[in-house]
């Protein structure tokens, strides 16, 4: 199915690995034109060297300093020719810790970071973004807004949140700019191949460690899912295909969600 992308203007923060950069792939593969941005300057040049194309912009940026996030937006715009179809903020990992372990120092730092990455983005962009046809958002966002769990309070409790911040801007910016959110829960990335390095038992194999964290979580698919499984999503979502979809969390996370 053709998802409309071709020409369009789209935004990844976080765009240099994982689901960013899967994200990133499949939309110029779709002919939209991708600005990526991320903080490390050697896996920024990985992402091009990987994604080389000509449709592609890819900037140094820390989504949680405004001013550089204004600088991205100024070169987005000064590039795409001032508008934006689609943003999509991917940025942000979990924090393993309970209650009684988690400082005040931490707490801040997560809410820090799960907020400004959406806030600082949103209001950088959305003057592009109400200049497109039918723009969209997409949040990349946790299943542990909705399931959260007691080894990761401040996680769960910083993406709850977030989940009310993305629902409060769909009725805000509606009917202009919908605004949706993908709901993740085990999928293949950094911090999960650093566990595999850091395993206990460094004779498994990365299929049987993977095998054995599938089984343990209980997953119904019995796998954590790959990049592009979400990704996928994302672009759905943020497509005119997704044109009366807003407001909407969308679970990529193998079945292992228990609400209903």
């Amino acid at each position: 199915m053709d998802l409309g992308y071709a020409n369009r203007v789209a935004v990844v923060t976080g765009g240099t690995s994982g689901i960013g950069l899967a994200t990133a792939k499949l939309l110029l593969a779709e002919g939209a034109r991708v600005a990526i941005c991320g903080r490390d300057a050697a896996r920024l040049d990985a992402a091009k060297d990987t994604l080389r194309s000509e449709r592609l912009l890819a900037m140094r940026c820390d989504v949680l300093d405004a001013a550089q996030v204004a600088d991205f937006a100024q070169a987005v715009a000064e590039w795409g020719g001032g508008s934006l179809d689609l943003l999509v903020n991917n940025a942000g990992q979990g924090r393993v810790s309970t209650f009684g372990n988690t400082s005040d120092a931490d707490w801040r730092q997560e809410l820090d970071l799960k907020f400004f990455s959406q806030i600082l983005p949103i209001r950088a962009f959305k003057p592009m973004l109400d200049k497109a046809a039918a723009p969209a958002i997409v949040a990349v966002n946790s299943l542990l807004a909705l399931q959260p769990e007691s080894h990761m309070v401040c996680t769960s409790a910083a993406r709850a949140g977030v989940q009310s911040l993305m629902k409060s801007l769909a009725t805000e910016f509606a009917p202009r700019i919908r605004v949706n959110s993908i709901l993740l829960g085990l999928v293949d990335s950094g911090q999960w191949q650093r566990r595999f390095a850091a395993r206990a038992d460094q004779s498994q194999t990365r299929d049987q460690w993977y095998a054995a964290l599938a089984n343990e979580k209980k997953i119904p698919l019995a796998r954590l899912g790959e990049p592009e499984e979400p990704a996928r999503a994302i672009l759905f979502l943020g497509s005119p295909a997704a044109s009366y979809i807003t407001g909407a969390s969308l679970e990529v996370s193998g079945g292992v969600s228990r609400h209903i």
